[in-house]
Parts: structure tokens; C-alpha cells; sequence
């Protein structure tokens, strides 16, 4: 079965970093795109980033572009998340997702609903 664990979350100070990282397990991850999203406590779940099966392309929200890189390694069967940077308002848990449909199938990389199978999460706590 689809399995997606994540770990690297932790308590921080604003302007540190953290490397979330998620490990696959149960499918044929080089062949589907994978995404990032986060949830705030009293929000909805929102599109962090998302990166191609292959890699060659990358998406990320608005209010985490030029400070976050998402990357997988498809040997490895994982994909990472490195946050730079890190404000208050990164406070979240953030969740590894398995995108729907493999390759480029799909409609979009930023919505939820694209997403079939979720990790977790892990927890990030950025303190002022």
C-alpha cells in the first residue's frame, strides 16, 4: 500500500532553517508528481510546492518562492523540502502528498483534490 512518512519538522526561530524530507513507499514514485501542502491551525490546508515525476519542473506558492526548494531523488524515493528563511506564519503541519494521476496527467499541481494519498504530517512551529 501507498505509504508517505515525513520527518524534519521541529521548533525553530524565525530566519533559521528546516529540512522536511518524506519517504515513499508502495508505488512506482519515479512515476508521479509529488507536492507539499501545510495547515495552520483554524485554516485550510494550502499548496506549499509540488515538483514533476521527473523533476524537471517545480511549483511553489507565492508566500514561499525564492525561500523554499522542493527536490526528490527518485533513486531514494524521496522528496524534500528545504525552507530557508523561516517567518512565524510558516507555522503549520506540513503534509507530503502522492499526486492522483501519474506522469502528467491531472489538471493542476496546486490544488488538494489533485492528491490522492497523504502522509501525517509533520509538525514546524516558528517562533518571532
Amino acid at each position: 500500500q501507498v505509504q508517505l512518512v515525513e520527518s524534519g519538522g521541529g521548533l525553530v526561530q524565525a530566519g533559521d532553517s528546516l529540512r522536511l524530507s518524506c519517504a515513499a513507499s508502495g508505488f512506482t514514485f519515479s512515476s508521479y508528481a509529488m507536492g507539499w501542502f501545510r495547515q495552520a491551525p483554524g485554516k485550510e490546508r494550502e499548496f506549499v510546492a509540488a515538483i514533476k515525476y521527473s523533476g524537471s519542473s517545480t511549483y511553489y506558492a507565492d508566500a514561499v518562492k525564492g525561500r523554499f526548494t522542493i527536490s526528490r531523488d527518485n533513486a531514494k524515493n524521496t522528496v524534500t523540502l528545504q525552507m530557508n528563511s523561516l517567518k512565524p506564519e510558516d507555522t503549520a503541519v506540513y503534509y507530503c502528498a502522492r499526486r492522483r494521476t501519474p506522469y502528467n496527467g491531472g489538471l493542476s499541481y496546486t490544488a488538494p483534490a489533485d492528491y490522492a494519498y497523504w502522509g501525517q504530517g509533520t509538525q514546524v512551529t516558528v517562533s518571532s
